[in-house]
């Protein structure tokens, strides 16, 4: 026999239910911890005459380096320049630091050191690496260091340092717009009234001036300073090294990330593939090549025949892939595929002679043979370390990982030697 429900019955059935999803929702809380960060303010004036030798000072979230002489610059993101004597390579000396906020790329040319200071460009003596000093600001040249959300910056001032806070809101279950992000991010907060920042968009290849490692973005091939932001390549004409000129720039594509200069090409590396640019006229990069690859970060390097490509995966790459990718140049206008390396997570890398470096993350340092492109085999893998990038050069690696600043040297590789170690403040 069918059977049939009034409305009534479906009523009084369901009240229950409804007074119950009620008072659940009424009752129901969740509390949420975040990291949050504040701008501390300077004056322009107070921040650029505070670019000047400081005493030495741990080394806390280190970034890009680059080397010059027996000197080691390795910029403390966002803050600043750690000057590391490295005359003595068993016992480097950390005697100063040069404080510039908002920096996150180097580069050198002779005696002078250019460096971003968020939005603008900054030229530092460094003649005499203990006793350095500012010489110009160029202002406004990197517009791509900008914030997200709706943090409002106070553009007559510098935001000289963030002090960390953490806290904790309780909210309703089905309050979903609170104040949400990711701890990797410099701050958290969807308030139109906050005073705190979401997030900024910011981001060294061999070079005769000095070398820099493989995730550089500022390069310095003869009278001119390149530099890539996550959309253009920049010229500035630094023929007078101190009164650096913006020359133009070229549109490459979008999230470019890395900067490798050979002889008279740029590598560009991006999350989508590598591009070539020929700058034999120096201040009009003209595209020569590309290759492309699947969604990925992209560190570079090259020599006569040769490109190496690392590919890795993790959240800002937006990929899957871990490998080496190797290609062939073919006179830099048609690059192509040689072969595919498998790897765990690899970021920087390079190449002294037929030794080839690379960071594999949290596997450590490899070392391989790379005589033959084709046939690239494991010589040596230096463990218990989670590497980020390598500078190898005239039988020393320099390589800068999570906790420290590691020295090996590598004059002979079946005993690759510790010679030094930074520690970082944990």
């Amino acid at each position: 026999m069918k059977k049939i429900f009034s409305p009534v019955f479906l009523l009084a059935a369901l009240l229950p239910m409804i007074l119950l999803n009620g008072c659940i929702k009424d009752t129901c809380r969740q509390s949420y911890t975040y990291t949050m960060y504040v701008p501390v303010y300077k004056t322009n004036e107070e921040v650029r005459a505070n670019i000047k030798n400081q005493p030495g000072r741990e080394m806390e979230r280190p970034g890009k380096l680059f080397i010059k002489g027996h000197y080691i610059f390795l910029n403390e993101v966002d803050k600043g320049i750690h000057v590391i004597d490295n005359s003595d390579a068993a016992n480097p000396r950390n005697i100063s630091f040069i404080e510039i906020p908002g920096n996150v790329d180097l580069a050198v040319k002779g005696n002078i050191l250019y460096a971003d200071m968020y939005t603008d460009l900054v030229t530092i003596d460094i003649s005499d690496p203990e006793n350095v000093s500012l010489k110009k600001v160029l202002e406004g040249v990197f517009p791509f260091r900008y914030y997200h959300s709706s943090f409002a910056l106070d553009s007559s001032k510098v935001i000289a340092e963030w002090v960390q806070s953490d806290t904790t809101i309780v909210q309703d279950c089905d309050n979903v717009s609170g104040i949400w992000g990711s701890r990797e991010l410099l701050a958290f907060s969807n308030t139109p009234s906050s005073n705190t920042l979401f997030s900024n968009m910011s981001g060294a290849g061999a070079s005769p001036y000095g070398m820099g490692g493989s995730m550089a973005r500022f390069s310095v091939v003869h009278e001119r300073l390149y530099t890539v932001s996550d959309q253009d390549l920049t010229v500035f004409n630094i023929q007078n090294t101190v009164e650096p000129v913006y020359s133009g720039k070229v549109n490459i594509g979008q999230r470019i990330e890395t900067l490798y200069p050979f002889k008279n090409n740029l590598f560009v590396g991006s999350a989508s593939g590598m591009f070539i640019y020929d700058i034999s006229q120096a201040d009009n990069p003209k595209l020569t090549g590309q290759f492309g690859h699947v969604q990925s970060c992209d560190p570079v390097i090259a020599d006569d025949e040769y490109a190496y490509v690392t590919l890795r995966s993790g959240t800002e790459c937006q990929g899957f892939t871990n490998q080496l990718e190797v290609l062939k140049l073919n006179g830099l206008t048609n690059p192509s595929l040689v072969k595919i390396y498998t790897l765990t997570n690899p970021h920087g890398l390079s190449k002294d002679g037929n030794l080839l470096f690379i960071c594999d993350g949290n596997d450590g340092l490899k070392v391989f043979n790379a005589a033959s492109p084709s046939n690239i085999y494991l010589l040596k893998r230096l463990t218990g370390l989670t590497t980020y990038d390598v500078i190898a050069w005239n039988n020393k690696a320099i390589v800068s990982a999570n906790d420290g600043l590691y020295q090996y040297d590598y004059s002979n590789v079946d005993d690759i030697r510790l010679l030094s170690k930074i520690n970082y403040k944990r």
